[in-house]
């Protein structure tokens, strides 16, 4: 899996990096088939925002999620996707 990490008005610090990276093993947990992750860490006045769009096989998976903490944004966001991964999943085993 590779992440793309990207930051608008922010600095993408190495523990930051660190940080994203570890939260989307537990992704890749419940789906090995995530090919390609682009995350965009964003800070607009007081609100941190992270996004982030997953190419899986089958498939393109896309959160977003606001918090006055980047790292709960990004907590947040992996709770969305974790859920979205799993759905699709169940897709594919459906058919």
């Amino acid at each position: 899996m590779q992440i793309n990490l990207t930051g608008h008005h922010i600095e993408i610090t190495t523990s930051l990096r660190r940080y994203v990276e570890e939260k989307f093993t537990k992704l890749e947990r419940h789906f090995d088939q995530i090919n390609n992750v682009h995350v965009i860490l964003n800070v607009q006045k007081m609100q941190q925002k992270a996004e982030a769009k997953l190419h899986l096989s089958g498939g393109e998976v896309f959160a977003t999620s606001e918090n006055a903490d980047m790292y709960a944004a990004i907590d947040s966001l992996i709770d969305k996707l974790d859920r979205q991964v799993i759905k699709h999943k169940e897709k594919l085993t459906k058919h």
